[in-house]
């Protein structure tokens, strides 16, 4: 029956068009299902007789002053929690509801206009004009006497207005044809614009509130993207040059919000667009031989502007590494930072690899003789590794036939084209023959043909995803209760749009070891509404059709989606979320790195070391202020030869002048730390005032075995390694962790639940652009970090080690043409990212006796594969800044411009010059005048005006030293307390309180509030080495577990 009788009330009674329908129905209700429905929800069935248009323009004049009263508020609040999937196709018959006809509407409207609902209707006309756009209406009207429809006016009816599609057969096809073209507009707003989680996005209610939201957001994360890429630029300090920063809006930061697909970089072009060459773009499709365009699909896939996906891609193709685009090429990548770079060139090469993966699957397709023009399209049509392992898994090797194929083999492909296209003339007997012995197998041979042709059909795929996505689709996962581990996940469900990407991850874990059982919940309305929609739309015969043939459409359509689409989608949603999670983890495994590389050095001062151990004692390392190593010894703390040892370690740091201590949190880290701040409370090393701090030691055991270590400190035992690697991890924490594998460093969470390869490329790339955009001294540098410059790799690094062997120090950055492997493009990449310091250059000339013959030597290697390189054998001060030597030129020429020199570099004499001549004109017009784009000129700026040495990591924390020691038995709850952040996990943050435990901010309480304005995102907003001031919520000392609440971050 009809889900929603019709009312006893005089009121209701009036609002009913009473008709015989289907045997089962007796009644049509306007509000059936509370959606308008049409369809019998029992039997499928059409409602619409032969006379339904004046049956429906009747209900529609009844309808309409029905939106303004107490039902509409009901409808909404029943229907908050439905799927859209529950009634898809009732929402597309609710377009028939609609005035078709002004003229003949106006006056009724206006005469209803004075009851009691217009002044709900009045305000919500307001805001119809955002929803009454419709640039797709034109294509679709083929009825030449209905004329265009209005802008709705009603709220009931929050969608777009569409004219009816045509009346060929009867008035049950114009509804049919409404679903199908209302659904495919809905695909297509979805996929074109920006993904909401709300289920009934075409609500009129909702609506404005959802356009509101995409706004913000879209500028929320723009101005994010620009205020990351600040000291990208080697932290400029000239705020008078800087892009004005939007201010974060409050309802943008939540962390429980499902981690939505990054946006636009920017609503107005910043950089400059310009298409790939003609030449360029065809080269690139011939190369992929797909069905769609690459360009299109890739700004799609990663919300960002066409031109800005060809430009990337372009520099991509000329072997452009991701720091050199950030830093010098701005305007054609639109001020994108360098994570947004490198998600775009992953998604980038995703495709080109399932490009690369179709050919090779075309190929075997075509060498076994089973590949047809049409299979040969569905594969080029694949824009995901998903669809094609759907396509493409019924034709694998080893795979046993399908239903479908043992059917063709039949001969019984014809049967079926022929039941959806003349059904009139099929006759089920006469395909009857040997292996088809009845007529019922006929049927179910052709039941499994059209059933395997529904579930590889891109239109019906996509209207059951639009189905799904608005629908109430749920991940579920259980366990036997008696097992310890993952109690969370016992009896868990939730959202797939809300669940959160560590909860995936974990998921996925305990499913791995067996514990858990995992499960996708698709609601039943899904199948529901999708059975419908393909009876009496997609696969509906062209012609009369008998029941029996009716019948066996209805059981494919059935068979079909619990066979195969119902496991595909299952499959899709898993995979989906496990990309996602695994993008959010290597994405908080990104930002965790780039801080601890960037923490900043500790200068000028002789350190020790200490790698603490109980039985083989306390390695100690003494280091140079410049990391050269002094002495290493072992002492034994923690026996009974206290006295003796504390003598031995006041002679080591009295000897060498040392007043910091770093000691490595590993094993007897507390009671090292301890025996320290006693000695120091005694003020047992006076004069030196002496103090300590701890850092991570994670990878140090494993560096100190390695060959890097072994070539550079070929004498000392790998103990004594250790503790020359923590100790440098505080001198110089960049040039120290760059020798270890990134993943080694404890960072993160679910390391070994990811992607190890887009892991450690990801990982790598932050080394990268790290190491590159805070320079290195090609004078002094080790080859390891060289390693790690953008343009170089390992051969170059050891030939550019070589070349500074045999022919002393570098001078200027054009001796790097001269370096064995190092080619044009390898120069002009690294060249930035490469410093000649003064200082360094005179005190290794110094050191050594080859000064005055370094000219002449890069002569002689010309003939050594370098003839007609001609370079300068004089210093140039610009190759001590960030400028490339491409911008040398223009450097030059705005020196004269603000009458300085070359000399004058870092000095507060040339700033004042630049700032003025900076307010007289501004950026835009000198860029102009010196025939350069702004971005260029502003990082000239920044080179000339940035003091001598710069380092961006200035403006980063420091390693904590102290003096004295507290434990965790001394906390108590209320206690404010700073600490630094050590590591941050999806989940929250743990902050190193100096109780030898880290406590842990859960996301929740690191609230918009407590941020500075610059660390406003939607990802968690802390990163390892950031001071923060917390309160302690709880303390469970047998769990040895402590809660900590975020106060503000310390600047």
């Amino acid at each position: 029956m009809w889900q929603c009788a019709p009312s006893t009330t005089n009121t209701r009674k009036k609002s009913l068009w009473p008709f015989k329908t289907f045997g089962c129905c007796d009644w049509l209700s306007p509000f059936c299902c509370r959606k308008q429905s049409l369809y019998c929800t029992k039997c499928y069935s059409s409602a619409i007789t032969t006379n339904s248009l004046s049956i429906i323009n009747s209900i529609k004049m009844m309808r309409r002053p029905r939106a303004t009263t107490v039902n509409a508020v009901k409808y909404k609040d029943v229907d908050s929690d439905l799927s859209f999937s529950q009634t898809v196709s009732s929402d597309e018959d609710a377009e028939e509801w609609r005035p078709p006809k002004p003229k003949s509407k106006a006056p009724n409207k206006t005469a209803r206009g004075t009851a009691t609902g217009e002044k709900k209707t009045t305000t919500k006309k307001t805001a119809k004009p955002k929803e009454a756009k419709a640039p797709k209406e034109p294509k679709a009207p083929k009825v030449p006497k209905e004329p265009k429809l209005r802008a709705p006016r009603k709220p009931a009816a929050g969608r777009k207005t569409q004219a009816a599609k045509s009346l060929k057969d009867s008035e049950a096809s114009v509804l049919a044809g409404m679903e199908r073209k209302k659904v495919d507009n809905d695909y297509r707003e979805k996929t074109g614009g920006i993904q909401t989680d709300c289920p009934e996005e075409t609500r009129a209610e909702e609506s404005g509130t959802s356009v509101r939201t995409k706004e913000e957001r879209v500028s929320f994360i723009v101005s994010e993207s620009y205020q990351r890429d600040r000291w990208a630029d080697e932290g400029s300090s000239q705020a008078w040059l800087g892009v004005k920063k939007e201010e974060v809006d409050a309802e943008d930061f939540t962390f429980d919000e499902p981690c939505l697909k990054k946006q636009k970089t920017s609503a107005a072009c910043m950089g400059r667009p310009t298409n790939l060459p003609s030449s360029e773009a065809q080269s690139l499709r011939n190369e992929l031989n797909m069905n769609w365009d690459l360009i299109e699909v890739l700004s799609h896939l990663t919300c960002v502007e066409r031109w800005v996906c060809a430009n990337i891609i372009m520099l991509l193709r000329e072997e452009n590494t991701v720091p050199f685009m950030v830093r010098y090429r701005k305007d054609m990548i639109n001020h994108m930072d360098a994570d947004a770079v490198r998600d775009v060139q992953m998604v980038y090469e995703e495709l080109c690899s399932l490009a690369k993966r179709t050919q090779s699957v075309v190929q075997t397709l075509k060498k076994d003789g089973v590949l047809t023009t049409e299979l040969e399209q569905n594969l080029r049509n694949c824009r995901s590794a998903d669809e094609l392992d759907h396509v493409y898994s019924p034709y694998k090797k080893g795979s046993k036939l399908t239903k479908a194929r043992r059917a063709k083999a039949l001969g019984l492909e014809d049967a079926a084209s022929a039941l959806m296209n003349t059904p009139h003339t099929l006759d089920l007997r006469a395909w009857i023959k040997p292996g088809l012995s009845s007529v019922e197998e006929v049927a179910t041979g052709v039941e499994h043909i059209l059933a395997d042709m529904m579930a590889k059909d891109p239109e019906t795929l996509t209207y059951v995803k639009t189905l799904c996505e608005k629908s109430f689709v749920s991940i579920q996962s259980s366990a036997k209760p008696d097992i310890d581990k993952f109690q969370l996940y016992f009896d868990f469900t939730c959202n797939i749009q809300r669940i959160q990407p560590h909860q995936t991850l974990a998921i996925n874990r305990g499913e791995s070891l067996k514990i858990l059982t995992v499960k996708v919940n698709i609601p039943d309305r899904v199948k529901s509404d999708f059975t419908r929609w393909c009876i009496n739309n997609r696969w509906r015969p062209k012609t009369f059709a008998k029941e029996e043939l009716h019948a066996i459409i209805r059981n494919a359509v059935e068979d079909s989606y619990k066979r195969l689409i119902l496991p595909f989608l299952t499959r899709s949603y898993r995979t989906k979320l496990t990309s996602a999670a695994e993008k959010e983890s290597i994405a908080m495994f990104v930002r965790n790195l780039r801080q601890r590389l960037l923490v900043c050095p500790v200068r000028g001062c002789v350190i020790m070391g200490v790698d603490p151990g109980f039985r083989h004692g306390c390695k100690l390392a003494i280091l140079s202020p410049t990391s050269q190593i002094l002495q290493t010894d072992v002492v034994y703390l923690h026996n009974s030869n206290q006295p003796r040892e504390a003598e031995k370690l006041r002679h080591l740091m009295t000897k060498y002048s040392c007043s910091r201590v770093v000691i490595g949190n590993g094993t007897a880290c507390r009671e090292t730390e301890s025996f320290f701040a006693d000695l120091i409370s005694r003020r047992y090393f006076h004069p030196l005032d002496v103090s300590y701090c701890i850092t991570n030691e994670a990878g140090a055991s494993i560096y100190s075995v390695s060959p890097e270590a072994v070539q550079e400190m070929p004498d000392l035992d790998p103990n004594l390694r250790s503790a020359v690697s923590i100790g440098r991890r505080v001198q110089d924490p960049l040039a120290e962790l760059v020798k270890i594998d990134p993943k080694h460093i404890g960072i993160g969470t679910y390391q070994h639940d990811v992607s190890a390869g887009a892991l450690k490329t990801a990982l790598d790339g932050v080394v990268q652009e790290c190491v590159s955009f805070v320079g290195v001294d090609i004078n002094i540098c080790s080859e390891i970090l060289m390693r790690h410059v953008a343009g170089l790799n390992a051969g170059r690094a050891r030939s550019i080690t070589e070349w500074r062997e045999q022919h002393g120090p570098f001078i200027n950055r054009e001796q790097l043409k001269l370096v064995k492997g190092m080619g044009p493009k390898s120069y002009q990449q690294c060249a930035g990212f490469i410093r000649i310091n003064p200082q360094t250059l005179s005190s290794v000339r110094s050191s050594s006796n080859q000064a005055p013959e370094v000219p002449e030597k890069p002569a002689a290697k010309k003939g050594k594969g370098k003839t007609g390189v001609n370079v300068s054998t004089s210093f140039n001060p610009l190759d001590q800044t960030c400028i490339h030597p491409e911008s040398y030129h223009v450097a030059q020429r705005f020196l004269s411009l603000v009458g300085g020199s070359v000399d004058q570099i870092g000095s507060t004499t040339l700033k004042h010059c630049v700032e003025n001549k900076v307010k007289t004109s501004s950026v835009e017009e000198l860029a102009r005048t010196l025939d350069t784009t702004p971005e260029t000129l502003k990082l000239i700026i920044d080179g000339l005006t940035q003091p001598p040495g710069f380092d961006i990591r200035q403006n980063f924390g420091q390693a904590d030293f102290k003096r004295g020691v507290v434990s965790m038995s001394d906390l108590r709850v209320g206690a404010v307390l700073t600490g630094r952040v050590d590591n941050t996990a999806l989940f929250g943050a743990f902050v190193d309180i100096g109780v030898g435990r880290a406590g842990l901010i859960h996301k929740s309480n690191i609230t918009l509030d407590k941020l500075p304005v610059s660390q406003r995102r939607r990802s968690l907003a802390l990163g390892p080495g950031e001071r923060v001031e917390v309160r302690v919520l709880n303390v469970d000392l047998q769990r040895g577990r402590i809660g900590l609440d975020l106060i503000r971050v310390l600047q």
